[in-house]
């Protein structure tokens, strides 16, 4: 057993990284820090791993463990500001780890401007939001950040104060803490990458100061700039090219993203503790969990694509161990839209809980314009399952556009071509192929090469604007599957009751450039109103999901994350099972048919059944020996038990 750190001395003659985290917390306590048995326990069990992380990223700085001190240090004085219901909330969490892979879990995501103008909007809707379900709200960006130059609210001016327009924060500490109060988590952005060039530090930056100088990556001329530019790929070419822009100056600063989007430099260990800083207050104020923006991006280093390098890793695990230390019941999601099997890196208990689900997002889609589910089972079957104690975070779309994310190695062996693949899925998205039936907009469409992404709500791309029957069946096809693969099933707010498309986006101040306005919508109160009348589109979206959501709720089969693939011989007919966690002796077995004819499974299909099954949607009895015709569209959750 290892002794507590509180009471430990360090020994003199001795210099190691543990000693001078001892000698810096017992100098703190002289000055007034008070002792917290609790804190001790987890600095025993966490600051390990937090030095071994924390070496290979700055040992070589003769300084190094000074700033692992001053690190600790910090987080122990953020776990003494944390209010008694949130440590409370900590020990219920740290005794139930594995409360996020609930089957009870139900996420929803919205702008608070667009949704309800206000905080004090959203503190309004909770009676809606109980009455859907939900238990994770992500409020996206909402701090402050320069108008028009917001990049949506990714070009943050300050982690400490709200937009102004949509409250304060002061109302977010409350709103957090009513909707704990509902058993509704509290989810935002963390945008640590990057900050606006109008934040504090970059002002600070861009007049000179050395020490500040020193949190972005500038260079006095373009000889970095361009040596990291031989293997760093541009993002958005058509806002700058290359990744750096010219500072009024002369100097130069990398901006992965938009001209007013400064990298941090995490090679300097000031903006680590600086970041942890503002991540800690963040926790202090009720957030649960933190979305972690642009994860790929975060390390730097010459000759390589500084794109998903093994120091991110480091990072984010050095990060999550500070919130072990100071916020236990923090929990992390990452946001990677990156090659699959990079994506996977990313997931673990001690770098980021949760995941975001690219892939399975946007095969949902290739598989209604195809009819062919092959690209989304080969997935399901290599990449759904994750580690122990993690979840995905399913959903058919989000605020962002839609990028076609699979792997062309996996295509390959299904006999598609990537490159021609995507061009099909990107010209029946945006109405270019003909008998599409979506109404998507293009997003950085490039005819030249052929590149493009997607705009459009699920609505829209599902053709609700022109076929409002077929439409319904096939929003209600997509959400079954991320309703019931295992992790937590996430809407957009607005989808839950059929909203389509904006196309007065363009009118609006800023987002005339960006498309993907075009699928943040204000809030649809027309929609809103009738979602109780399953005779109206709305009506019938809301009361299809309001129905999964009930069933995920109350089939414990559903719970965790495992996955077990099941071959139904047709390509157009998804299937899968879920054991429940911990196993149980009956299965969820649900299919899916993407085609808009009707699909027979013979009753070989389900040998390895006993023939008696219930379809937990509809309740209605299913006998498997007779074998199963699916209709266009239709999907079923059967609670089946194995021979």
């Amino acid at each position: 057993m290892q002794e507590s750190v509180g009471v430990e001395q360090p020994v003199a003659g001795q210099d190691g990284p543990r000693d001078v985290v001892l000698a810096a917390l017992s100098r703190e306590r002289a000055a007034g820090l008070a002792a917290d048995p609790a804190f001790e326990r987890r600095l025993d069990r966490y600051l390990p791993l937090l030095t071994g992380l924390f070496r290979p990223l700055y040992g070589a700085r003769a300084d190094w463990q000074d700033q692992l001190a001053a690190l600790v240090v910090q987080a122990a004085r953020s776990w003494q500001e944390r209010t008694p219901e949130l440590k409370a909330l900590d020990a219920e969490r740290e005794a139930d780890p594995h409360w996020f892979q609930s089957n009870g879990m139900l996420g929803g995501v919205c702008y608070v401007d667009r949704y309800a103008e206000s905080l004090e909007g959203v503190r309004r809707s909770i009676p809606y939001f109980k009455e859907l379900g939900l238990t994770y709200l992500h409020l996206m960006p909402l701090f402050l950040a320069p108008e028009p130059h917001s990049d949506g609210g990714y070009a943050v001016s300050s982690y400490r104060q709200v937009n102004p327009r949509l409250g304060t924060m002061e109302q977010l500490r409350s709103l957090a803490a009513e909707l704990r109060s509902h058993g509704i988590s509290l989810v935002v952005d963390f945008i640590f990458n990057h900050t606006s060039d109008e934040h504090e530090w970059a002002r600070k930056a861009a007049s000179g100061d050395p020490e500040f100088s020193d949190y972005y990556w500038i260079f006095p001329d373009r000889t970095m700039p361009d040596a990291f530019e031989q293997n760093a790929r541009e993002i958005f070419p058509e806002n700058h090219p290359g990744s750096f822009i010219r500072m009024e100056d002369g100097r130069w600063v990398w901006a992965t993203f938009h001209t007013y989007q400064w990298d941090l430099n995490y090679a300097n260990p000031d903006v680590f503790r600086a970041m942890a800083g503002e991540m800690l207050f963040l926790a202090n104020q009720g957030v649960d969990i933190l979305r972690m923006d642009a994860v790929a991006f975060i390390w730097k280093q010459l000759g390589t694509t500084c794109e998903n390098l093994p120091e991110a890793h480091s990072l984010l695990r050095a990060f999550n161990a500070v919130c072990r230390l100071a916020a236990p019941s923090l929990l992390f999601k990452s946001e990677a839209i990156v090659h699959p099997d990079e994506v996977a890196l990313y997931i673990d208990p001690a770098e980021c809980q949760l995941s975001y689900n690219p892939l399975q997002m946007a095969l949902i889609w290739e598989s209604l314009a195809t009819r062919d589910v092959s690209l989304l089972a080969q997935a399901l079957e290599r990449r759904h399952n994750i580690p122990a104690g993690t979840a995905w975070v399913n959903y058919v779309r989000s605020h962002d556009d839609i990028g076609w994310t699979f792997a062309d190695e996996d295509a390959a062996e299904l006999g598609i071509n990537g490159f021609d693949h995507r061009r099909f899925l990107n010209s029946f998205y945006v109405n270019r192929f003909p008998g599409s039936f979506a109404r998507g907009v293009p997003f950085q469409d490039n005819p030249r090469t052929g590149d493009c992404r997607i705009s459009g709500t699920t609505a829209s791309l599902c053709g609700l604007e022109d076929s409002p029957a077929e439409a319904v069946e096939r929003i209600l096809l997509a959400h079954s599957v991320p309703f019931s693969t295992g992790g937590i099933p996430l809407l957009y707010l607005g989808d839950e009751v059929g909203q389509v498309n904006d196309y007065a986006y363009a009118g609006e101040p800023g987002h005339g450039e960006d498309s993907r306005w075009v699928h943040r919508p204000h809030y649809p109160a027309e929609q809103y109103a009738r979602r109780t009348d399953p005779s109206t589109p709305a009506g019938a979206v809301y009361a299809g999901l309001r129905r999964m959501a009930e069933v995920r709720a109350g089939t414990p089969e559903l719970a965790g994350t495992q996955l077990i693939d099941f071959a139904t011989h047709n390509r157009s007919v998804l299937a899968y099972q879920r054991p429940g966690s911990p196993p149980e002796s009956t299965r969820v077995l649900a299919l899916a048919n993407f085609s808009d004819s009707a699909q027979n499974l013979p009753a070989e299909t389900f040998s390895g059944f006993s023939p008696a099954a219930v379809d937990l949607l509809s309740e209605a009895a299913v006998q498997l020996d007779s074998g199963l015709t699916l209709l266009p569209r239709q999907y079923l959750w059967l609670r089946v038990t194995p021979l």
